[in-house]
Protein backbone atom coordinates (compact mmCIF):
# COMPACT_ATOMS: atom_id res chain seq x y z
CA UNK A 1 0.00 0.00 0.00
CA UNK A 2 2.95 2.39 0.06
CA UNK A 3 2.22 3.69 -3.82
CA UNK A 4 -1.78 4.38 -2.75
CA UNK A 5 -0.42 6.05 0.37
CA UNK A 6 2.15 8.69 -1.65
CA UNK A 7 -1.19 9.00 -3.16
CA UNK A 8 -4.46 9.39 -0.85
CA UNK A 9 -2.61 10.76 1.90
CA UNK A 10 -2.60 14.14 0.77
CA UNK A 11 -6.20 13.82 -0.27
CA UNK A 12 -7.09 12.79 2.92
CA UNK A 13 -5.21 15.44 4.35
CA UNK A 14 -6.93 18.22 1.79
CA UNK A 15 -10.14 16.37 3.25
CA UNK A 16 -9.13 17.40 7.01
CA UNK A 17 -8.13 21.11 6.32
CA UNK A 18 -11.37 21.80 4.35
CA UNK A 19 -13.29 20.26 7.39
CA UNK A 20 -11.89 21.77 10.64
CA UNK A 21 -13.30 25.13 11.05
CA UNK A 22 -11.77 28.52 10.48
CA UNK A 23 -11.27 28.87 14.09
CA UNK A 24 -8.31 26.37 13.60
CA UNK A 25 -6.59 28.41 10.76
CA UNK A 26 -3.48 27.57 13.01
CA UNK A 27 -3.38 24.02 12.26
CA UNK A 28 -3.87 23.99 8.21
CA UNK A 29 0.00 25.08 7.44
CA UNK A 30 1.07 22.27 10.03
CA UNK A 31 -1.41 19.50 8.99
CA UNK A 32 -0.06 20.08 5.54
CA UNK A 33 3.44 19.90 6.97
CA UNK A 34 3.10 17.02 8.57
CA UNK A 35 1.44 15.34 5.55
CA UNK A 36 4.36 16.17 2.75
CA UNK A 37 6.81 15.63 5.81
CA UNK A 38 5.30 11.59 5.68
CA UNK A 39 5.43 11.80 2.03
CA UNK A 40 9.57 12.26 1.97
CA UNK A 41 9.63 9.27 4.27
CA UNK A 42 7.21 6.97 1.81
CA UNK A 43 9.21 8.17 -1.08
CA UNK A 44 12.07 7.27 0.89
CA UNK A 45 11.18 4.10 1.61
CA UNK A 46 10.07 3.68 -2.14
CA UNK A 47 13.78 4.55 -3.07
CA UNK A 48 15.05 1.98 -0.01
CA UNK A 49 12.80 -1.07 -0.95
CA UNK A 50 13.57 -0.30 -5.13
CA UNK A 51 15.63 -3.39 -6.92
CA UNK A 52 18.03 -1.79 -9.07
CA UNK A 53 18.61 -5.04 -10.89
CA UNK A 54 15.33 -5.24 -11.78
CA UNK A 55 13.89 -3.36 -15.15
CA UNK A 56 10.23 -3.45 -14.67
CA UNK A 57 7.85 -2.26 -12.69
CA UNK A 58 7.80 -3.03 -8.74
CA UNK A 59 5.54 -1.98 -5.83
CA UNK A 60 2.80 -2.98 -7.72
CA UNK A 61 -1.17 -2.43 -6.93
CA UNK A 62 -3.85 -3.72 -8.52
CA UNK A 63 -7.59 -3.59 -8.57
CA UNK A 64 -10.64 -4.32 -10.27
CA UNK A 65 -12.24 -0.50 -10.68
CA UNK A 66 -14.74 -0.99 -13.82
CA UNK A 67 -15.81 -3.39 -15.63
CA UNK A 68 -18.56 -2.99 -18.19
CA UNK A 69 -19.92 -5.52 -21.08
CA UNK A 70 -20.58 -4.05 -24.11
CA UNK A 71 -22.48 -7.16 -25.62
CA UNK A 72 -20.86 -7.18 -28.91
CA UNK A 73 -18.55 -4.62 -28.59
CA UNK A 74 -16.67 -6.62 -25.93
CA UNK A 75 -15.71 -5.71 -22.36
CA UNK A 76 -14.93 -2.88 -20.74
CA UNK A 77 -12.15 -3.04 -17.70
CA UNK A 78 -10.41 -0.27 -16.12
CA UNK A 79 -8.03 -1.03 -13.18
CA UNK A 80 -6.86 1.02 -10.14
CA UNK A 81 -3.44 -0.12 -11.13
CA UNK A 82 0.02 1.66 -9.61
CA UNK A 83 4.14 0.86 -9.97
CA UNK A 84 7.42 2.53 -10.24
CA UNK A 85 10.14 1.60 -12.34
CA UNK A 86 13.21 3.53 -12.79
CA UNK A 87 11.89 6.03 -14.41
CA UNK A 88 9.55 7.18 -12.29
CA UNK A 89 10.55 6.22 -8.77
CA UNK A 90 13.72 9.21 -9.05
CA UNK A 91 10.64 11.60 -10.15
CA UNK A 92 8.41 10.83 -7.13
CA UNK A 93 11.11 11.28 -4.63
CA UNK A 94 11.59 14.67 -6.18
CA UNK A 95 8.18 15.36 -6.04
CA UNK A 96 8.01 15.08 -2.08
CA UNK A 97 10.64 16.68 -1.42
CA UNK A 98 9.32 19.63 -3.66
CA UNK A 99 6.23 19.64 -1.95
CA UNK A 100 7.59 20.08 1.07
CA UNK A 101 10.01 22.75 0.78
CA UNK A 102 6.76 24.66 -0.94
CA UNK A 103 4.76 24.11 2.45
CA UNK A 104 7.73 25.73 4.02
CA UNK A 105 8.03 28.11 1.54
CA UNK A 106 4.08 29.06 2.47
CA UNK A 107 4.46 29.12 6.06
CA UNK A 108 3.89 32.98 5.92
CA UNK A 109 1.36 32.83 3.43
CA UNK A 110 -2.53 34.49 5.67
CA UNK A 111 -4.96 34.77 3.07
CA UNK A 112 -7.39 32.30 3.00
CA UNK A 113 -5.35 29.30 4.74
CA UNK A 114 -7.63 27.23 4.02
CA UNK A 115 -8.38 26.91 0.51
CA UNK A 116 -4.70 27.63 0.37
CA UNK A 117 -3.34 24.71 1.77
CA UNK A 118 -6.69 22.22 1.21
CA UNK A 119 -5.64 23.01 -3.09
CA UNK A 120 -1.53 22.36 -2.58
CA UNK A 121 -2.48 19.24 -0.56
CA UNK A 122 -4.69 18.43 -3.74
CA UNK A 123 -1.66 19.18 -6.03
CA UNK A 124 0.41 16.64 -4.14
CA UNK A 125 -2.19 13.82 -4.36
CA UNK A 126 -2.84 14.38 -8.09
CA UNK A 127 0.93 14.85 -8.93
CA UNK A 128 1.79 11.44 -6.98
CA UNK A 129 -0.87 10.11 -8.80
CA UNK A 130 0.45 10.97 -12.57
CA UNK A 131 3.89 9.24 -11.44
CA UNK A 132 2.88 6.35 -10.06
CA UNK A 133 -0.28 5.53 -12.33
CA UNK A 134 -0.07 2.29 -15.19
CA UNK A 135 -3.61 2.63 -16.32
CA UNK A 136 -3.62 5.13 -18.68
CA UNK A 137 -7.25 6.01 -17.86
CA UNK A 138 -6.10 6.39 -14.25
CA UNK A 139 -3.12 8.27 -15.45
CA UNK A 140 -5.38 11.26 -17.31
CA UNK A 141 -7.74 11.65 -14.27
CA UNK A 142 -4.99 12.60 -12.76
CA UNK A 143 -3.17 14.51 -15.43
CA UNK A 144 -6.71 16.54 -15.51
CA UNK A 145 -7.14 17.18 -12.36
CA UNK A 146 -3.98 18.91 -11.54
CA UNK A 147 -5.45 21.81 -13.58
CA UNK A 148 -7.93 22.57 -10.98
CA UNK A 149 -5.65 23.36 -7.84
CA UNK A 150 -3.37 25.24 -10.02
CA UNK A 151 -5.38 27.46 -11.74
CA UNK A 152 -6.96 28.46 -8.27
CA UNK A 153 -3.74 28.89 -6.91
CA UNK A 154 -2.05 31.02 -9.36
CA UNK A 155 -5.69 33.17 -9.48
CA UNK A 156 -6.37 33.74 -6.21
CA UNK A 157 -3.10 33.82 -4.57
CA UNK A 158 -0.76 35.48 -7.42
CA UNK A 159 0.57 39.18 -8.50
CA UNK A 160 -0.98 41.91 -10.32
CA UNK A 161 -2.10 39.38 -13.63
CA UNK A 162 -2.52 36.44 -11.95
CA UNK A 163 -6.37 36.35 -13.36
CA UNK A 164 -4.89 36.30 -17.17
CA UNK A 165 -1.66 34.05 -16.31
CA UNK A 166 -4.28 31.46 -14.91
CA UNK A 167 -6.63 31.58 -17.30
CA UNK A 168 -3.86 31.16 -20.44
CA UNK A 169 -2.17 28.27 -18.27
CA UNK A 170 -5.89 26.29 -17.88
CA UNK A 171 -6.45 26.59 -21.79
CA UNK A 172 -3.07 25.46 -22.98
CA UNK A 173 -3.35 22.56 -20.61
CA UNK A 174 -6.25 21.76 -21.26
CA UNK A 175 -5.82 21.72 -24.95
CA UNK A 176 -2.96 19.85 -24.43
CA UNK A 177 -5.39 17.24 -22.23
CA UNK A 178 -7.93 17.19 -25.09
CA UNK A 179 -5.13 15.69 -27.55
CA UNK A 180 -4.39 13.28 -24.90
CA UNK A 181 -7.67 12.20 -24.43
CA UNK A 182 -8.11 11.44 -28.00
CA UNK A 183 -5.37 9.26 -28.64
CA UNK A 184 -6.05 7.63 -25.29
CA UNK A 185 -9.59 6.89 -26.42
CA UNK A 186 -8.07 5.68 -30.05
CA UNK A 187 -5.73 3.09 -27.94
CA UNK A 188 -8.53 1.67 -26.21
CA UNK A 189 -10.55 0.63 -28.96
CA UNK A 190 -7.47 -1.37 -30.77
CA UNK A 191 -6.24 -2.86 -27.51
CA UNK A 192 -7.21 -5.96 -26.02
CA UNK A 193 -6.37 -7.25 -22.45
CA UNK A 194 -4.37 -10.03 -23.18
CA UNK A 195 -4.77 -11.85 -19.72
CA UNK A 196 -8.45 -11.27 -19.31
CA UNK A 197 -9.33 -11.96 -22.81
CA UNK A 198 -8.03 -15.10 -22.12
CA UNK A 199 -10.12 -15.68 -19.60
CA UNK A 200 -12.94 -14.80 -21.43
CA UNK A 201 -12.23 -16.85 -24.55
CA UNK A 202 -11.63 -20.38 -22.49
CA UNK A 203 -8.13 -20.26 -22.69
CA UNK A 204 -7.91 -20.28 -18.82
CA UNK A 205 -9.77 -20.62 -16.17
CA UNK A 206 -8.30 -17.54 -14.16
CA UNK A 207 -5.75 -15.12 -14.43
CA UNK A 208 -3.03 -16.72 -12.37
CA UNK A 209 -2.99 -19.39 -15.50
CA UNK A 210 -2.46 -16.95 -18.06
CA UNK A 211 1.50 -17.64 -18.92
CA UNK A 212 3.75 -15.49 -21.59
CA UNK A 213 2.92 -18.84 -23.87
CA UNK A 214 -0.85 -18.19 -23.52
CA UNK A 215 -0.34 -14.89 -24.51
CA UNK A 216 1.79 -15.51 -27.41
CA UNK A 217 -1.13 -18.05 -28.78
CA UNK A 218 -4.06 -15.61 -27.85
CA UNK A 219 -2.17 -12.89 -29.98
CA UNK A 220 -1.91 -15.07 -32.77
CA UNK A 221 -5.44 -16.27 -32.71
CA UNK A 222 -6.38 -12.43 -32.25
CA UNK A 223 -4.72 -11.48 -35.62
CA UNK A 224 -6.31 -14.99 -37.49
CA UNK A 225 -9.69 -14.06 -36.24
CA UNK A 226 -10.07 -16.41 -34.18
CA UNK A 227 -10.95 -14.34 -31.06
CA UNK A 228 -14.63 -12.66 -31.28
CA UNK A 229 -15.06 -9.18 -30.87
CA UNK A 230 -17.81 -10.46 -27.63
CA UNK A 231 -14.42 -11.82 -26.19
CA UNK A 232 -12.12 -9.42 -26.18
CA UNK A 233 -11.42 -6.97 -23.05
CA UNK A 234 -10.31 -3.98 -24.22
CA UNK A 235 -7.97 -2.18 -21.49
CA UNK A 236 -6.04 1.25 -20.76
CA UNK A 237 -3.28 -1.38 -18.92
CA UNK A 238 -0.33 1.01 -20.04
CA UNK A 239 1.97 -2.95 -19.92
CA UNK A 240 -0.48 -3.71 -22.55
CA UNK A 241 -0.96 -0.37 -24.63
CA UNK A 242 3.13 -0.72 -25.47
CA UNK A 243 2.94 -4.71 -27.10
CA UNK A 244 2.14 -4.16 -30.41
CA UNK A 245 0.68 -7.94 -30.54
CA UNK A 246 -2.37 -6.74 -28.30
CA UNK A 247 -3.53 -4.41 -30.94
CA UNK A 248 -6.41 -5.99 -32.85
CA UNK A 249 -6.81 -6.30 -36.70
CA UNK A 250 -7.88 -3.41 -38.78
CA UNK A 251 -7.95 -1.04 -36.16
CA UNK A 252 -6.66 2.65 -36.50
CA UNK A 253 -4.00 2.49 -34.13
CA UNK A 254 -2.50 -0.73 -35.35
CA UNK A 255 0.79 -0.86 -36.19
CA UNK A 256 0.66 -3.07 -39.17
CA UNK A 257 -2.35 -2.03 -41.05
CA UNK A 258 -0.90 1.70 -40.52
CA UNK A 259 -4.39 3.34 -42.24
CA UNK A 260 -3.81 6.96 -44.08
CA UNK A 261 -5.29 10.19 -43.17
CA UNK A 262 -4.57 13.17 -44.41
CA UNK A 263 -1.90 12.12 -45.97
CA UNK A 264 -0.23 10.19 -43.12
CA UNK A 265 -0.31 7.38 -41.16
CA UNK A 266 -3.02 7.82 -38.30
CA UNK A 267 -0.57 6.30 -36.08
CA UNK A 268 2.07 9.34 -36.94
CA UNK A 269 -1.55 11.81 -36.36
CA UNK A 270 -1.76 10.31 -33.02
CA UNK A 271 2.03 10.31 -32.12
CA UNK A 272 1.81 14.15 -32.90
CA UNK A 273 -1.51 14.80 -31.15
CA UNK A 274 -0.26 13.07 -27.76
CA UNK A 275 3.16 14.69 -28.48
CA UNK A 276 1.93 18.39 -28.48
CA UNK A 277 -0.25 17.33 -25.39
CA UNK A 278 2.35 16.88 -22.93
CA UNK A 279 4.96 18.99 -24.86
CA UNK A 280 2.90 22.16 -23.33
CA UNK A 281 3.48 20.86 -20.34
CA UNK A 282 7.12 20.60 -20.46
CA UNK A 283 7.30 22.92 -22.03
CA UNK A 284 8.97 23.33 -25.86
CA UNK A 285 8.85 26.11 -27.79
CA UNK A 286 6.65 27.19 -29.25
CA UNK A 287 3.82 25.95 -27.00
CA UNK A 288 5.88 27.46 -24.27
CA UNK A 289 4.38 31.10 -23.41
CA UNK A 290 1.81 29.84 -20.53
CA UNK A 291 5.09 29.46 -18.79
CA UNK A 292 6.58 33.12 -18.20
CA UNK A 293 3.39 34.71 -17.59
CA UNK A 294 2.36 31.85 -14.92
CA UNK A 295 5.82 31.85 -13.17
CA UNK A 296 5.72 36.07 -12.74
CA UNK A 297 2.14 35.87 -11.54
CA UNK A 298 2.25 32.83 -8.94
CA UNK A 299 3.61 33.60 -5.70
CA UNK A 300 6.89 32.01 -4.55
CA UNK A 301 5.53 28.85 -3.37
CA UNK A 302 3.72 27.95 -6.31
CA UNK A 303 6.15 28.86 -8.65
CA UNK A 304 8.65 26.69 -6.86
CA UNK A 305 6.35 23.30 -7.34
CA UNK A 306 5.47 24.25 -11.01
CA UNK A 307 9.12 24.47 -11.87
CA UNK A 308 10.20 22.20 -9.71
CA UNK A 309 7.80 19.01 -10.29
CA UNK A 310 5.11 20.13 -12.92
CA UNK A 311 6.90 20.40 -15.99
CA UNK A 312 8.42 16.97 -15.30
CA UNK A 313 5.56 15.51 -16.00
CA UNK A 314 5.89 16.51 -19.70
CA UNK A 315 8.86 14.63 -19.61
CA UNK A 316 7.50 11.87 -17.88
CA UNK A 317 5.02 11.62 -20.09
CA UNK A 318 7.27 11.34 -23.32
CA UNK A 319 8.74 8.21 -22.01
CA UNK A 320 5.95 6.61 -20.16
CA UNK A 321 3.25 7.18 -22.96
CA UNK A 322 4.50 8.49 -26.28
CA UNK A 323 7.83 6.93 -27.13
CA UNK A 324 6.55 4.00 -25.33
CA UNK A 325 3.19 3.47 -27.21
CA UNK A 326 4.58 5.29 -30.59
CA UNK A 327 7.88 4.19 -31.42
CA UNK A 328 8.33 4.11 -34.89
CA UNK A 329 6.59 7.67 -35.00
CA UNK A 330 9.41 8.52 -32.45
CA UNK A 331 12.17 7.56 -34.38
CA UNK A 332 10.82 8.71 -37.74
CA UNK A 333 10.34 11.90 -36.55
CA UNK A 334 13.73 11.96 -34.60
CA UNK A 335 15.48 14.64 -36.16
CA UNK A 336 12.23 17.08 -35.98
CA UNK A 337 12.10 16.49 -32.51
CA UNK A 338 15.43 17.39 -31.52
CA UNK A 339 15.50 19.86 -33.35
CA UNK A 340 12.41 21.48 -31.53
CA UNK A 341 14.69 20.54 -28.38
CA UNK A 342 17.76 22.28 -29.98
CA UNK A 343 15.06 25.60 -30.75
CA UNK A 344 14.08 25.18 -26.93
CA UNK A 345 17.75 25.41 -25.93
CA UNK A 346 18.56 28.61 -27.84
CA UNK A 347 15.22 30.64 -27.81
CA UNK A 348 15.08 29.92 -24.28
CA UNK A 349 18.65 31.06 -23.17
CA UNK A 350 18.35 34.39 -25.69
CA UNK A 351 14.88 35.19 -23.87
CA UNK A 352 16.59 34.66 -20.68
CA UNK A 353 19.69 37.11 -21.66
CA UNK A 354 17.23 39.59 -22.52
CA UNK A 355 14.72 39.46 -19.65
CA UNK A 356 14.87 42.70 -16.54
CA UNK A 357 12.77 40.61 -14.24
CA UNK A 358 14.64 38.16 -12.69
CA UNK A 359 11.67 35.62 -12.00
CA UNK A 360 11.10 35.77 -16.10
CA UNK A 361 14.91 35.40 -16.66
CA UNK A 362 14.51 32.09 -14.59
CA UNK A 363 11.02 31.04 -16.35
CA UNK A 364 12.89 31.02 -19.50
CA UNK A 365 16.03 29.33 -18.32
CA UNK A 366 13.60 26.67 -17.56
CA UNK A 367 12.62 26.19 -21.32
CA UNK A 368 16.14 26.26 -22.23
CA UNK A 369 16.84 23.61 -19.34
CA UNK A 370 13.47 21.31 -20.72
CA UNK A 371 14.99 21.16 -23.93
CA UNK A 372 18.06 19.51 -23.28
CA UNK A 373 15.38 16.83 -21.73
CA UNK A 374 14.01 16.23 -25.23
CA UNK A 375 17.10 16.38 -27.22
CA UNK A 376 18.48 13.07 -24.79
CA UNK A 377 15.01 11.54 -25.36
CA UNK A 378 14.44 12.07 -28.90
CA UNK A 379 18.07 10.64 -28.90
CA UNK A 380 17.00 7.07 -28.42
CA UNK A 381 20.52 6.32 -26.59
CA UNK A 382 21.32 4.97 -23.15
CA UNK A 383 23.07 7.89 -22.07
CA UNK A 384 20.57 10.25 -23.67
CA UNK A 385 17.60 8.75 -21.95
CA UNK A 386 18.97 7.85 -18.58
CA UNK A 387 20.79 11.70 -18.72
CA UNK A 388 17.10 13.16 -19.30
CA UNK A 389 15.85 11.78 -16.56
CA UNK A 390 18.73 13.18 -14.72
CA UNK A 391 18.18 16.44 -15.96
CA UNK A 392 14.75 16.37 -15.28
CA UNK A 393 15.92 15.59 -11.61
CA UNK A 394 18.55 18.03 -11.29
CA UNK A 395 16.61 20.63 -13.00
CA UNK A 396 13.82 20.29 -10.43
CA UNK A 397 16.18 21.26 -7.59
CA UNK A 398 18.36 24.25 -8.99
CA UNK A 399 15.29 25.61 -10.27
CA UNK A 400 12.94 25.36 -7.27
CA UNK A 401 16.01 27.16 -5.10
CA UNK A 402 16.33 29.77 -8.11
CA UNK A 403 12.87 30.94 -7.84
CA UNK A 404 12.90 30.73 -3.35
CA UNK A 405 16.07 33.28 -4.47
CA UNK A 406 13.87 35.33 -6.34
CA UNK A 407 11.17 35.01 -4.29
CA UNK A 408 13.54 36.27 -1.00
CA UNK A 409 14.36 39.91 -1.92
CA UNK A 410 11.00 40.07 -3.38
CA UNK A 411 9.12 39.59 0.20
CA UNK A 412 11.77 42.33 1.40
CA UNK A 413 10.90 44.98 -1.47
CA UNK A 414 8.45 43.69 -3.68
CA UNK A 415 10.52 44.80 -6.96
CA UNK A 416 11.74 42.14 -9.15
CA UNK A 417 13.81 43.76 -12.00
CA UNK A 418 17.47 43.21 -11.68
CA UNK A 419 18.37 47.09 -12.30
CA UNK A 420 17.28 47.85 -9.07
CA UNK A 421 20.01 46.37 -7.29
CA UNK A 422 23.20 46.44 -7.01
CA UNK A 423 25.96 45.40 -4.51
CA UNK A 424 23.34 43.32 -2.58
CA UNK A 425 26.85 41.59 -1.24
CA UNK A 426 27.45 43.96 1.17
CA UNK A 427 24.09 43.81 3.30
CA UNK A 428 23.18 39.96 2.37
CA UNK A 429 26.34 38.03 2.16
CA UNK A 430 24.66 34.43 2.98
CA UNK A 431 22.10 35.03 0.19
CA UNK A 432 24.74 35.99 -2.35
CA UNK A 433 27.18 32.92 -1.18
CA UNK A 434 23.32 30.35 -1.73
CA UNK A 435 22.52 32.79 -5.47
CA UNK A 436 25.97 31.87 -6.40
CA UNK A 437 25.59 28.27 -5.70
CA UNK A 438 22.29 27.90 -7.50
CA UNK A 439 23.47 29.98 -10.41
CA UNK A 440 26.81 28.32 -10.72
CA UNK A 441 25.06 25.21 -10.74
CA UNK A 442 22.21 25.90 -12.94
CA UNK A 443 24.75 27.12 -15.98
CA UNK A 444 26.48 23.40 -15.71
CA UNK A 445 29.52 23.90 -13.56
CA UNK A 446 31.33 20.74 -13.20
CA UNK A 447 30.66 19.48 -9.67
CA UNK A 448 27.00 20.15 -9.83
CA UNK A 449 24.29 18.57 -11.06
CA UNK A 450 23.70 20.39 -13.61
CA UNK A 451 26.97 19.67 -15.38
CA UNK A 452 25.95 15.87 -15.45
CA UNK A 453 22.20 16.53 -16.98
CA UNK A 454 23.79 18.41 -19.77
CA UNK A 455 26.68 16.30 -20.38
CA UNK A 456 24.65 13.04 -20.89
CA UNK A 457 22.03 14.32 -22.93
CA UNK A 458 24.89 15.98 -25.00
CA UNK A 459 26.50 12.73 -25.14
CA UNK A 460 23.20 10.88 -26.08
CA UNK A 461 22.43 13.18 -29.19
CA UNK A 462 26.17 13.58 -30.42
CA UNK A 463 26.46 9.46 -30.67
CA UNK A 464 22.43 8.58 -31.79
CA UNK A 465 21.92 6.98 -34.94
CA UNK A 466 18.81 9.05 -35.41
CA UNK A 467 20.57 12.59 -35.36
CA UNK A 468 23.08 14.62 -37.25
CA UNK A 469 26.37 15.42 -35.03
CA UNK A 470 25.11 19.41 -35.56
CA UNK A 471 22.38 19.33 -33.04
CA UNK A 472 25.01 18.72 -30.40
CA UNK A 473 26.84 21.51 -31.80
CA UNK A 474 24.37 23.83 -31.76
CA UNK A 475 22.87 22.93 -28.34
CA UNK A 476 26.17 23.67 -26.74
CA UNK A 477 25.36 26.85 -27.10
CA UNK A 478 22.50 27.05 -24.80
CA UNK A 479 25.30 26.64 -22.09
CA UNK A 480 27.34 29.47 -23.29
CA UNK A 481 23.97 31.21 -23.00
CA UNK A 482 23.16 30.15 -19.52
CA UNK A 483 26.93 31.01 -18.45
CA UNK A 484 26.16 34.75 -19.65
CA UNK A 485 22.74 35.19 -18.34
CA UNK A 486 23.31 34.05 -14.94
CA UNK A 487 26.90 35.81 -14.51
CA UNK A 488 25.86 38.76 -16.07
CA UNK A 489 22.90 38.81 -13.22
CA UNK A 490 25.07 38.11 -10.49
CA UNK A 491 27.20 41.03 -11.81
CA UNK A 492 24.53 43.32 -11.70
CA UNK A 493 22.23 42.87 -8.59
CA UNK A 494 25.04 41.47 -5.88
CA UNK A 495 28.66 43.09 -7.06
CA UNK A 496 30.58 46.69 -6.74
CA UNK A 497 28.81 49.73 -4.66
CA UNK A 498 25.69 48.94 -2.49
CA UNK A 499 23.00 50.55 -4.28
CA UNK A 500 19.29 50.07 -4.36
CA UNK A 501 16.22 51.87 -5.81
CA UNK A 502 13.26 53.25 -4.05
CA UNK A 503 15.26 53.70 -0.92
CA UNK A 504 14.97 49.95 0.34
CA UNK A 505 17.97 49.53 1.41
CA UNK A 506 16.59 49.10 5.11
CA UNK A 507 14.66 46.20 3.65
CA UNK A 508 17.48 44.20 2.18
CA UNK A 509 18.22 42.07 5.65
CA UNK A 510 20.13 38.76 5.06
CA UNK A 511 18.58 35.06 5.08
CA UNK A 512 16.26 34.39 7.75
CA UNK A 513 16.53 31.08 9.69
CA UNK A 514 13.67 29.49 7.39
CA UNK A 515 15.17 30.59 4.48
CA UNK A 516 18.16 28.74 5.12
CA UNK A 517 16.79 26.21 5.99
CA UNK A 518 15.01 26.25 2.50
CA UNK A 519 17.81 27.17 0.58
CA UNK A 520 21.00 25.42 2.41
CA UNK A 521 19.31 21.50 1.92
CA UNK A 522 18.75 22.58 -2.15
CA UNK A 523 22.24 23.62 -2.53
CA UNK A 524 23.68 20.33 -0.91
CA UNK A 525 21.44 18.09 -2.78
CA UNK A 526 22.57 19.28 -5.99
CA UNK A 527 26.17 19.29 -5.01
CA UNK A 528 26.04 15.80 -3.80
CA UNK A 529 24.24 14.79 -6.88
CA UNK A 530 26.54 16.32 -9.18
CA UNK A 531 29.48 14.02 -7.05
CA UNK A 532 27.63 11.23 -6.90
CA UNK A 533 25.11 10.79 -9.87
CA UNK A 534 24.81 7.20 -9.67
CA UNK A 535 21.89 7.68 -6.92
CA UNK A 536 19.74 8.24 -10.16
CA UNK A 537 21.91 6.31 -12.51
CA UNK A 538 21.88 3.54 -10.30
CA UNK A 539 17.64 3.83 -10.59
CA UNK A 540 17.65 4.27 -14.13
CA UNK A 541 19.93 2.42 -16.02
CA UNK A 542 17.90 -1.04 -16.05
CA UNK A 543 14.63 0.54 -16.63
CA UNK A 544 16.28 2.39 -19.58
CA UNK A 545 17.97 -0.88 -21.22
CA UNK A 546 14.70 -3.03 -21.14
CA UNK A 547 13.38 0.19 -22.48
CA UNK A 548 16.15 0.43 -25.47
CA UNK A 549 15.54 -3.63 -26.47
CA UNK A 550 11.89 -3.54 -26.08
CA UNK A 551 11.28 -1.63 -28.91
CA UNK A 552 13.90 -2.16 -31.02
CA UNK A 553 15.28 1.35 -31.18
CA UNK A 554 19.04 1.14 -29.26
Amino acid sequence: MLLSLLIFLPLLGSLLITLLPDSRASWFRWIALVVTFIEMLLASAAYTYFDTTVAGYQLLEQANWITLSLGRLGVTSIDYLVGVDGISLPLIVLSAVVMFIGVISSWNTTYRQKAYYALYLLLTGTIMGCFVALDFFLFFLFFEFMLLPMYFLIGLWGGPRREYASIKFFLYTLLGSLLILLVMIGLYLSVMDPVSTAVAAGLATDPSAVTDDLIHTLQTYLQNGRIGPAQVVHTFDMRYLSDGGNYLPDTFLNPASQPILMGLPVRWLAFWAVFIGFAIKLPIVPVHTWLPDAHVEAPTPVSVVLAGVLLKIGGYGFLRIVWQFFPDGATHYAEVLAGLGTLSIVYGGLNALAQADLKKMIAYSSVSHMGFVLLGIASITAEGINGAVYQMVSHGILSSMLFLIAGVVYDRTHDRRIDSYRGLMQPMPQYTTLTTVAFFGSLGLPGFSGFVGELFTLMGSFQSVWLPGWFTVVSTTGILLAAAYFLWTLQRMFFGPYWSRHDIKTSLTDLTSREKLLLIPLGIMALVLGIFPNLVFNVTSATVAQWLVKFSVE
